[in-house]
C-alpha cells in the first residue's frame, strides 16, 4: 500500500536511507535529528515570555513579560525561537549558514514552526530578512529564506522575497547592542509598498542576537503600512532568567 501511495518517496528512501543530518545516525525519516543530537539543543519548551519568547528558568502557570517587554521595550509584536544560541545550535547554525549545509533546513524550519505552537497570530504572508546582493552572490543563496519556505507552508500563506532591498554593511559580529542598532539604521528600503500595506507579516531568521535587524526591519514594515510585524528564528541569545 505504501508503494502504490508513493512510489518515489519509497525508491528514494530505499536507496539513500534516512539520516540525521548531524552525524549521519539512522532516523526515521529524512531531515530528522537523531535522539541524541536532538537532546543536545537547549530547546525553548519552557516557560517563557509570552511576548517575546525569552526563556524562564522557573515554571508559572500564566506566562510573564520579561523585563524588556514588561519596560515595553521589545518592538516587535511577537517574537519566538526554537531553541537558545549556545555550542549545539552554534554548530549546525554556522555550517548551514555559511558552509552549504542547505539540508540543515529542514529540521530547523520543523523546530520553529513548533515554537510557533502557542503564538496567536493569524499572518498574511512570510518574509526572510533579506541578504544584501553582494552576500548574496557571495554566500549562494540565502538562509532565511530556506527556512521561511516551509513555515509559509505550514500557515498556508506566500512567501514575499521580493518586497524589501537591503544594502551591503560589515557583518556586526562581536559588536554592542547600540553599535548593533546604528549599523543596521536605513539598511533596508522597500520595494513593493502595495504588497505590505495593511498585511500582518512574519518575519523568519536564522538567530536572534540583540533583535536590531528584526527591529529595524518591522520599523520599515510599518512605515509602509503593515498591520502587524512579528518574528521567529531558529536560535537565540538568551542567559536564561529568573523571574
Amino acid at each position: 500500500m505504501y508503494l502504490f501511495r508513493n512510489p518515489l518517496r519509497y525508491i528514494v528512501e530505499f536507496l539513500f536511507p534516512p539520516a540525521c543530518p548531524l552525524c549521519g545516525a539512522p532516523v526515521d525519516s529524512h531531515g530528522d535529528l537523531c535522539i541524541d543530537c536532538w537532546t543536545a539543543f537547549n530547546w525553548i519548551d519552557g516557560t517563557k515570555c509570552r511576548h517575546c519568547g525569552y526563556p524562564f528558568m522557573n515554571e508559572y502557570d500564566d506566562a510573564p513579560l520579561c523585563p524588556m517587554c514588561a519596560a515595553g521595550k521589545c518592538e516587535m509584536d511577537l517574537i519566538r525561537s526554537a531553541c537558545v544560541y549556545d555550542d549545539a545550535s552554534r554548530a549546525a547554525m554556522l555550517p548551514f549558514k555559511h558552509c552549504g549545509k542547505i539540508n540543515y533546513y529542514r529540521f530547523m524550519a520543523r523546530s520553529m514552526i513548533w515554537a510557533l505552537r502557542d503564538a496567536d497570530i493569524s499572518p498574511d504572508l512570510v518574509m526572510p530578512v533579506p541578504l544584501a546582493n553582494r552576500r548574496l552572490c557571495h554566500r549562494g543563496y540565502n538562509q532565511a529564506a530556506l527556512l521561511a519556505r516551509p513555515i509559509a507552508a505550514a500557515f498556508g500563506i506566500p512567501i514575499d522575497v521580493d518586497s524589501i532591498g537591503r544594502e551591503f554593511r560589515p557583518d556586526m559580529g562581536h559588536k554592542t547592542p547600540q553599535q548593533r542598532a546604528e549599523n543596521i539604521h536605513n539598511v533596508f528600503s522597500v520595494r513593493c509598498p502595495d504588497k505590505i500595506r495593511g498585511r500582518k507579516i512574519l518575519l523568519v531568521d536564522d538567530v536572534m542576537t540583540s533583535g536590531a535587524t528584526l527591529y529595524e526591519l518591522r520599523r520599515v514594515l510599518m512605515r509602509a503600512g503593515a498591520a502587524e510585524v512579528y518574528g521567529v528564528t531558529f536560535c537565540r541569545v538568551a542567559r536564561v532568567v529568573y523571574k
